[in-house]
């Protein structure tokens, strides 16, 4: 008997402590989703930039996550575009929003001008070259979308901004 009520009174207890940390657990903030269409015409229109120009590439476009939403790897791209179109992306989305810059090249110039930057690019899948670019909703970072295979990250960069810009109208403001 004994047993039953101190079992009882400890069931009650933890309901009430349930029901009273429920009411507290805060709300998660909204965050905007880059749509797969959206990711989908963007990678496309990159690819088709950098095909145009004959750069052999691989388009990758990653979440706030850094887990890839889209990767296109085009005809006769080398295997290694596929991990420095995704590594590039990833560290837009990794650093871009907490060191102000929105395309990898900005990470770039960052390395070569602050003493301490080196160190975070030998962070997991980060790397300090150009050729990404971040989608931008109401003014925040929301994915990025990166590029391997052209003879040159500013080059790889170009098609990146010309994928972005295809379908920036699309995203909210």
């Amino acid at each position: 008997m004994k047993f039953t009520s101190l079992a009882m009174s400890f069931f009650g207890v933890s309901i009430a402590c349930i029901s009273v940390h429920a009411q507290q657990a805060p709300q998660p903030e909204y965050r905007y989703v880059l749509p797969l269409k959206i990711a989908m015409e963007a990678a496309q229109e990159a690819l088709r930039v950098c095909e145009e120009k004959h750069y052999w590439s691989t388009v990758t476009v990653v979440d706030m996550d850094g887990v890839p939403q889209v990767v296109l790897r085009g005809d006769h791209a080398p295997v290694a575009t596929g991990e420095s179109s995704f590594r590039k992306a990833f560290t837009v989305v990794t650093l871009g929003p907490e060191f102000g810059f929105d395309r990898s090249s900005g990470f770039f110039n960052l390395v070569k001008t602050n003493q301490f930057a080196p160190q975070l690019a030998t962070v997991h899948n980060v790397i300090a070259l150009p050729g990404a670019v971040a989608f931008k909703a109401h003014g925040e970072i929301v994915g990025a979308l990166g590029i391997g295979g052209a003879p040159g990250g500013d080059k790889d960069e170009i098609c990146a901004a010309a994928g972005v810009a295809k379908v920036a109208d699309q995203l909210p403001q």
